[in-house]
């Protein structure tokens, strides 16, 4: 019988509870969890127990909080972000849809992620992901409309798209959310309704906030190579649309985007901020005082030179941080390992454990779903061995 007993080790142990263990283990009878923690003291305690390397990390499946998975038919592009947009989002907006959702969820289950958050630009890839998903996860719906001449009616056809949406959800299936799509992309009368509608229907929320450094530029003085480009965009569908009537205000030195979404009351509805590479520590005081959750994605940051998410401060105030790949445009694959791993060399003052939380309990909580434990009585599943992880 003890044949069947096994110590498997691996460097770090994370059971979904408390804070990972380095040089954990777990002993595993037949397929039953006997034991949890450090590898040395589990040794002792059960000297019978076969010894087993298990793998560089122990732990519930990661989850991808935040992809674009409609995007994965697009070719990786490592360029600067004012470069991406055209040569690689712009001139590839062909590939887009519902065929690379498709390739992309196929990559997503490769992977060995659990759950995922799917930022949604396609009625199709919508239907697509509450249909046939067999992974649980939320699908955003991204609304993009920076005129407030037109925000009701945006408004109005929005949520007429999201409650025939959520008639379609299924029990353990993909869940609807809803995403404005970035700080200066939706009105300012815009987001004060998506998020008031959010919060009295309990539906989560991601938007993209302050990827870019030149976004805090838009928002402080109205100048830049982000206002610019943007001015540009819009100026084919709404002349002599200004920043000032975007954003209900003029642009103030004062103001950041963070700042911004709160004077709207957008952080009331405790939407998931995407990116946050660009903020000060006020920003990260008022996301830690509204309990919003962050993603951040590094290999999307590093090959678009956006610069590095500061991850040591959004510790320091206890903020949650979520791990995703972006779309396979910029951060290349949609495996979030590959997230961890840089992480791994970004922040090594850190250690590897705030990673692995990051990617099981971080993902977790911004997409609604519990953590499996790795706990005495628990089924073992083979699944919790990561694989490898190369070097960054």
């Amino acid at each position: 019988m003890t044949d069947h007993i096994r110590l498997l080790t691996a460097d770090v142990l994370y059971t979904g509870m408390g804070l990972p263990i380095e040089g954990g283990g777990v002993v595993v009878s037949g397929r039953t969890v006997a034991a949890t923690g450090k590898a040395q003291e589990l040794r002792a305690r059960y000297p019978h127990a076969r010894p087993e390397r298990a793998g560089h990390v122990i732990a519930p499946a990661a989850i991808n909080a935040h992809t674009h998975l409609d995007m994965s038919h697009y070719d990786f592009r490592a360029l600067p972000y004012f470069r991406w947009i055209p040569e690689v989002v712009i001139a590839g907006r062909e590939r887009r849809g519902l065929h690379g959702a498709r390739a992309g969820f196929e990559q997503l289950r490769a992977s060995g992620v659990r759950a995922f958050g799917d930022i949604v630009w396609h009625p199709d890839v919508m239907t697509f992901l509450l249909q046939e998903s067999d992974l649980p996860g939320i699908a955003y719906w991204e609304v993009l409309d920076p005129n407030p001449a037109t925000a009701q009616d945006t408004f109005r056809e929005t949520v007429r798209r999201l409650e025939e949406w959520r008639k379609q959800e299924r029990t353990g299936g993909v869940r609807v959310g809803l995403s404005p799509h970035a700080t200066f992309t939706v009105s300012h009368a815009l987001l004060r309704l998506l998020a008031d509608y959010a919060r009295r229907e309990e539906l989560p929320m991601q938007i993209h906030v302050a990827e870019h450094g030149s976004e805090r530029d838009l928002f402080a003085l109205g100048t830049g190579e982000l206002a610019e480009s943007f001015l540009r965009s819009v100026s084919g569908r709404f002349p002599g649309l200004s920043l000032r009537e975007i954003f209900g205000r003029p642009p103030d030195p004062a103001l950041t985007p963070v700042q911004y979404l709160a004077d709207l009351g957008v952080l009331n509805a405790r939407p998931t901020l995407i990116h946050m590479v660009h903020v000060t520590e006020q920003d990260v005081q008022l996301v830690a005082q509204s309990g919003c959750s962050v993603v951040t994605c590094p290999r999307s940051n590093r090959n678009l030179s956006c610069g590095i998410f500061d991850w040591p401060l959004f510790a320091r105030y206890g903020v949650e941080v979520a791990l995703g790949t972006d779309s396979v445009a910029s951060g290349e694959t949609l495996d979030v390992h590959a997230e961890v791993n840089l992480a791994r060399s970004l922040y090594p003052q850190l250690g590897e454990r705030t990673f692995v939380r990051a990617a099981v309990k971080g993902g977790a909580r911004v997409v609604g779903e519990s953590v499996p434990l790795i706990r005495r009585g628990e089924a073992w599943c083979d699944s919790f061995v990561w694989r490898a992880l190369s070097s960054a």
